[in-house]
Formats: structure tokens, C-alpha cells, sequence
């Protein structure tokens, strides 16, 4: 597996879902987490297979008869793309990157401050969350509720077992930014970068880099991992940071309401 999908698997695992390895694919199920889309999906190992889209979808089904998406991870593109869009199937390219140097702490921007999030901490993670697709109607808001408290409890339970930590950036009592890091033995993978609109273009995000990657090196930590879509304008941020690129995964993806989201 490439460093992106161990530290997935390894991170699932960690948080309680089953991986059940099918010879050519695996299949994970998060059975306290039913609306996670990418903690119930298929991943397929077996590179020879990926054309084979109609299979594919077939299993899917079968596994997660209830899903209203499809979720895939594959090891490469496939060659035959209309076969995956005449299913209404999105294929997104992530770029896996990874150091063994320590990322650098950049200087954090006036008038900002930056803590490691715990108790009511995390109720405005979720706030944060929830009220982003409350704007963007991406989700269903029952579903993405029930989704996203899941995962901030989850969460909340790898840092109290000391396995994880996530940091803010904070504009008074405001969240303007986050991200989090969880120990995968001696890799390192962060998680959620993201900073909000109006404060985005003043180093927030690498700030955050550098401190949980301090975190993690404290924690015997040697080789960090950050994934991200290979046209996301951040991943600039983070080569600058010292990351390069290692390897690729791709997705197989369809919005529970359509194509079209």
C-alpha cells in the first residue's frame, strides 16, 4: 500500500472499524459511523481489476445494500473512464506526500493564537463543520450532522489515548483554522487541513504543519504524511514545507445526490 492508504487503514482500524481483506479488494465498515462514506467503502488492491467498473459497483452494493453513494479507492486510473461515468462515478487523482524531515514551524501571523483542541474545543469543531455545508447544501443535514459528530468523537478519543492531537488557530474566540495529526507507528498522517476564507494567504496552515509535526517527532515519529487532490492549490504549501510527492491514489466517488452533488 502507499504511505496514504496504510496510514487510512492503520487510522480506521485505530478507530474502530473492521477491515476485511477479500483476496483482490478490501472492504471497511464503520459500524458506529454509518454516514461515513469513506469509512464504509471498498478499496481495491489489485490493479489489474480496476477496469472493471459494472464489478465493482456490483459489490459495492451487495456489501452496503443501504448506501445512497459509492465510494471505491483504487490503485490507479482506469482506462476505460466512460465506463465509470456511464455510473455516475467521479474519479479524483490524490496526491500522496511525504517527508522524514521535520517541517518547520513558520511564524504565526499577528493577532492570532494557536492551542491544542480539547473540551469545549471540539463542540465548535463540529459547529464549524456543520454550518459549512448548511451553505453549501452538499449534504443532507441530518446525515452530514449525524457524520460529523460521529467523527468528532472519534477523534476526541484518539487524542484522550494520546495517539492523536488536533490544533487550532484562533482569531479571539473564533475557529479560523485547523488540522489534526495521528500516530501511525513511526508515520505520522495529518488530517483536515483547513482554514477559513478570510483568513486564508497569512502562513495559518503552515503554522499548524510545523507544530503538529513538532507533536508527532516528540512521539518518536519519523516520516509524515499528508494527502491531497492533486489540483488543490495547497498542496504548493506543502511542498514548500518540505513534503514531495511519493505516490498516487485515486478515488472512485458518487455523491449520494448525483454526478452533480
Amino acid at each position: 500500500m502507499s504511505p496514504g492508504w496504510a496510514t487510512d487503514v492503520a487510522i480506521l482500524e485505530l478507530t474502530g472499524s473492521r477491515v476485511i481483506d477479500r483476496g483482490d479488494h478490501l472492504v471497511i465498515r464503520t459500524p458506529d459511523n454509518p454516514d461515513y462514506h469513506w469509512g464504509n467503502c471498498i478499496l481495491v488492491t489489485e490493479p489489474d481489476a480496476v477496469d472493471d467498473a459494472g464489478r465493482w459497483s456490483a459489490v459495492f452494493t451487495a456489501e452496503f445494500p443501504e448506501a445512497s453513494w459509492f465510494a471505491a479507492g483504487l490503485p490507479r486510473m482506469p482506462q476505460d473512464l466512460q465506463a465509470w461515468t456511464d455510473l455516475g462515478v467521479a474519479l479524483e487523482q490524490l496526491d500522496v506526500l511525504t517527508t522524514t524531515t521535520v517541517p518547520a514551524t513558520s511564524p504565526l501571523a499577528d493577532g492570532y493564537t494557536v492551542r491544542e483542541l480539547g473540551g469545549d474545543d471540539w463542540e465548535l469543531v463540529a459547529a464549524r463543520d456543520i454550518a459549512e455545508n448548511a451553505r453549501t447544501g452538499e449534504y443532507d443535514d441530518a446525515a452530514h450532522q449525524r457524520f460529523i459528530r460521529g467523527k468528532v468523537a472519534t477523534r476526541r478519543r484518539l487524542c484522550e489515548r494520546g495517539l492523536a492531537a488536533f490544533f487550532g488557530v484562533f482569531a479571539g474566540d473564533e475557529l479560523v483554522a485547523d488540522l489534526g495529526i495521528v500516530r501511525c507507528g513511526t508515520l505520522a498522517r495529518f488530517q483536515d487541513v483547513g482554514t477559513d476564507a478570510a483568513h486564508r494567504r497569512r502562513g495559518l496552515a503552515s503554522h499548524l504543519l510545523g507544530v503538529a509535526a513538532a507533536w508527532a517527532a516528540d512521539r518518536d515519529c519519523r516520516t509524515w504524511v499528508i494527502v491531497t487532490e492533486s489540483t488543490n492549490a495547497a498542496g504548493r504549501v506543502y511542498r514548500r514545507a518540505g513534503f514531495a510527492l511519493d505516490d498516487a491514489e485515486f478515488n472512485a466517488y458518487r455523491h449520494p445526490r448525483g454526478p452533480r452533488g
